[in-house]
């Protein structure tokens, strides 16, 4: 059983093409991208509040949306279970009524008729469930952003969903509790055993939630597949850059084995066969190390006596976070290093050259 999704949606300023298929077995998927380029959009095809222009959407089976055959189920047909970023509750009602309400409804569209005191005790499961049923009797407005967050969740698992689907949901709850909040989520996340789908635009969220990732920029696909994979080889340029690569430039083909970053007028030699489709490189800032003078005759090829995988470095920026050091040197030159080791280990020295190591190498093409 599976979400398919295959559809096509022309809006203001791009056009909107989707075309994954997600199995349970494979984990969460998560959708990565920038603020508007398409991720909520597609998420609101699913679930049938915006009509694509063509394509097939098709959930465990069921045909959810087929533009060929004039199939569009209505929203609350669709069994799709969609945890939107201000939460959506009811504000005239409370949490309990607000979770009951759902239940209410989807038994409706399925048939099954339940007395009050069953619909309140299932409300009382899943609010136990996410740890809300004390507020039973609170209003949304009397509720904090974390609070209103798991109330609609509860609400969401109450109606027994085939697919549930979240959209960027820590972002209207504060850093303090977020991460407590992510570590709920992951436990009940872990043995949900349906299709989950987490929309968001930060690539910390997709790497600690989503077993599979899906990137997007401008209304289209830029990677799909393994998380892990996708982090260690992105191969796209959007790929990279949204999987936080700070280091991404432009580069020259010199044969198989050599190119030059006109850029950082640097010439990178590796052992492996450089991908023909290659048009830029990255290399993550916490991957490139200091050379030393001393140290730099180890990069100068011994027959033409040109220095090889370093880039000089002058002109230092520096950024400071509590427990890192963000350094940009001229020509967008990205260097990171942890606050211990730049004062015990550098003494706060800045490098003239760093290295680019091959094994950090990625390849990266449109």
């Amino acid at each position: 059983m599976s979400l398919e999704v295959h559809i096509e949606k022309k809006l203001s300023n791009m056009t909107l093409k989707m075309d994954f298929v997600n199995d349970p077995a494979n984990g969460v998927l998560g959708i990565l991208g920038a603020s508007g380029c398409g991720k909520s959009m597609t998420l609101k095809c699913i679930v049938g509040i915006e009509t694509p222009d063509q394509g097939r959407i098709v959930l465990n089976g069921r045909v959810l949306f087929d533009s060929e055959k004039k199939i569009n189920m209505k929203v609350q047909e669709r069994r799709v279970g969609y945890l939107f970023q201000n939460y959506a509750l009811f504000p005239g009602m409370t949490a309990s009524a607000n979770v009951e309400m759902a239940i209410h409804y989807s038994n409706q569209h399925k048939g099954i008729k339940t007395t009050r005191k069953e619909e309140n005790e299932k409300a009382m499961y899943y609010m136990r469930l996410l740890h809300v049923d004390q507020l039973k009797d609170q209003y949304p407005r009397k509720m904090s952003g974390g609070q209103q967050q798991r109330v609609a969740l509860a609400r969401i698992l109450a109606s027994d969903p085939e697919v549930l689907m979240l959209d960027e949901p820590f972002s209207a709850v504060d850093a303090y509790l977020r991460e407590q909040l992510q570590l709920e989520l992951c436990d009940l996340l872990g043995s949900y055993g349906k299709d989950v789908l987490m929309v968001t635009h930060s690539r910390d969220e997709i790497y600690r939630f989503c077993d599979r990732m899906l990137v997007i920029e401008g209304g289209h696909q830029m990677g799909y597949g393994a998380t892990k994979d996708l982090f260690a080889n992105p191969e796209t340029i959007a790929a990279a850059r949204l999987t936080g690569c700070k280091n991404i430039v432009d580069v020259e083909i010199l044969d198989d084995h050599h190119l030059f970053i006109p850029d950082w007028n640097a010439k990178i030699a590796v052992k492996g066969q450089i991908p023909e489709h290659t048009i830029a490189i990255g290399i993550r800032a916490h991957y490139m190390h200091p050379v030393s003078k001393e140290q730099l005759e180890n990069y100068r090829n011994p027959k033409t006596g040109e220095l090889e995988n370093v880039v000089a470095c002058s002109r230092p920026q520096i950024l400071e976070d509590p427990f890192e050091r963000v350094v940009v040197f001229e020509h967008h030159v990205w260097w990171k290093i942890s606050k211990e080791i730049f004062e015990d280990v550098y003494k706060e020295k800045l490098p003239g050259y760093l290295s680019i190591p091959e094994s950090s190498i990625l390849y990266l093409h449109e």
